[in-house]
C-alpha cells in the first residue's frame, strides 16, 4: 500500500469515534446551509436508487442516505471509522446498508453498478486523477455523482490547513489535495454535465463560534453575506465548499 494511503488510514483511525448525529467541526452538518442545500438535492436523486457512499468515514451522512435510498453500501479504507458507523446502523435501525473496508481509488464493484455515487468530502484524501475514472466506471450510463467539497483557492484557509498539518489535525496530503477548479475540469473529462454551487465565502468566520447563541446569529448574517458574493463570477472561487452534481 502507499504510504500517502497509510498515513490517511492511520490518521483517520486515531481520529474516529463515535458521535450522536455528527462530527464537522464538532458541529451537526445541518447547521449549515451548504449541507441543507446538499441534502435537499440528494433526498429526491436517490429515492428507490441503489447508492455508494464513497469514503463513508464514521457514517455521518450514511443514515440520511439510507432513509431515502432503496439501498446503500458505504465504503472506506479505516477500519476504525467503519467499526464506528456500524455501532451507529444495526440491524434494528431497519435501514438496508452494507459497509466495506475497500480503496476508493481501486473498487471492487463491476462496472455500471450504482445509480448514484455520493461524495461527503472524500476526495483530499484521494488522488483524484484515479478517484475520478472510478467513480465513472462503477456509476450506470443513467448515473448521477453528486457530493460536497472543500474548494482550494481561498488564501486565508490554505494558510489555516497548513497550521492544521503542523497541529496534526490534517494530513500533509489531505491539506495539499483540497478541491480546484482543474480538478473539476478533470470531472468534465468522464461527464458531460458538471454543475457547481458555492457556500461559505466569508461565513467559515463564524464556525468556530456555533455552539454559542451568538454564533448562530453571526453565521446567518455571514452566510446572507454570502448570497450576495456567490453572485460575483470571480468570487466564486473563494467559497469554502462546494456541492457538485455531475452526470454522463
Amino acid at each position: 500500500m502507499e504510504t500517502r494511503k497509510q498515513k490517511e488510514i492511520e490518521y483517520y483511525d486515531k481520529s474516529a469515534r463515535a458521535t450522536d448525529g455528527g462530527d464537522f467541526e464538532g458541529f451537526t452538518p445541518t447547521a449549515l446551509n451548504s449541507f441543507r442545500f446538499l441534502y435537499e438535492l440528494v433526498a429526491p436523486l436517490i429515492k428507490g436508487k441503489n447508492v455508494l457512499d464513497y469514503g463513508c468515514g464514521n457514517g455521518i451522512h450514511t443514515g440520511f442516505l439510507a432513509e431515502h435510498a432503496a439501498k446503500v453500501t458505504a465504503i472506506d479504507l479505516s477500519e476504525k471509522s467503519l467499526e464506528t458507523a456500524r455501532k451507529r446502523f444495526n440491524t434494528q435501525d431497519g435501514l438496508r446498508i452494507k459497509f466495506l473496508k475497500m480503496d476508493a481509488e481501486k473498487m471492487d464493484f463491476p462496472d455500471g453498478s450504482f445509480d448514484v455515487v455520493f461524495d461527503g468530502g472524500t476526495f483530499s484524501s484521494l488522488d483524484i486523477a484515479k478517484a475520478i475514472p472510478e467513480i465513472a466506471r462503477v456509476l450506470k450510463l443513467s448515473g448521477v455523482l453528486v457530493g460536497i467539497e472543500t474548494f482550494g483557492h481561498n488564501p486565508i484557509l490554505n494558510l489555516k490547513r497548513k497550521l492544521n498539518v503542523l497541529r496534526g489535525t490534517r494530513t500533509e496530503w489531505a491539506a495539499t489535495h483540497i478541491l480546484r477548479q482543474e480538478d473539476v475540469k478533470l470531472m468534465s473529462r468522464y461527464f458531460q454535465n458538471v454543475k457547481l454551487y458555492y457556500f461559505h465565502i466569508v461565513s467559515w468566520a463564524a464556525f468556530p463560534f456555533l455552539r454559542f447563541p451568538s454564533g448562530k446569529l453571526l453565521l446567518k448574517l455571514l452566510e446572507a453575506i454570502d448570497t450576495a458574493l456567490v453572485k460575483i463570477p470571480f468570487m466564486r472561487k473563494y467559497a469554502f465548499k462546494v456541492v457538485f452534481i455531475v452526470s454522463k
